[in-house]
């Protein structure tokens, strides 16, 4: 009679190489260029400007490409990783891009720029016929009188 002797390790192998290329497989579809990640925005809208500004820390200013159109403010850059060791990391890497419509046509080649603790902030002045206009009206002038009025001093002289 033959003993056959049971090996557990010989058997957990195949088992182990099968979750490596697993692991392996969803590592790289987080490296693919297509997972780019798009930053925060946040648009405000005053009488004379659109104000845009853009969450993007630890981004040089070097690396950012922003494009302004009348209707539109594209920006584009890359998070540079640098391997030194981590353990763990959460932040985003890579490159991204981000189009944002406008509500209204601006003044492209007047746009002002500020780049500070990871916000950029654009400053996008409005063009004169979108800027809101505030037109006083004076009824007084009116020659139709459709509300009653108290008689004046002269029509009671009359």
């Amino acid at each position: 009679m033959a003993v056959i002797r049971w090996q557990p390790f010989q058997e957990i192998d195949p088992l182990h190489r099968q979750m490596d290329r697993i692991f392996d497989d969803m590592l790289k579809v987080k490296r693919q260029p297509e997972m780019a990640w798009k930053p925060a925005v946040e648009l405000q809208n005053t009488n004379d400007n659109l104000i845009l500004r853009v969450q993007i820390p630890g981004v040089e200013a070097k690396d950012l490409d922003i494009q302004v159109t009348t209707e539109a403010v594209a920006i584009a850059g890359e998070q540079r990783y640098e391997n030194k060791g981590h353990i763990r990391s959460e932040f985003r890497y890579g490159k991204f891009q981000r189009v944002i419509p406008l509500p209204v046509a601006i003044q492209n080649d007047q746009v002002q720029a500020e780049y500070k603790n990871g916000i950029l902030t654009l400053t996008l002045p409005k063009v004169v016929e979108a800027r809101q206009k505030v037109v006083k009206i004076n009824l007084a002038d009116n020659t139709t009188e459709p509300f009653a009025t108290t008689p004046t001093e002269e029509s009671q002289a009359a």
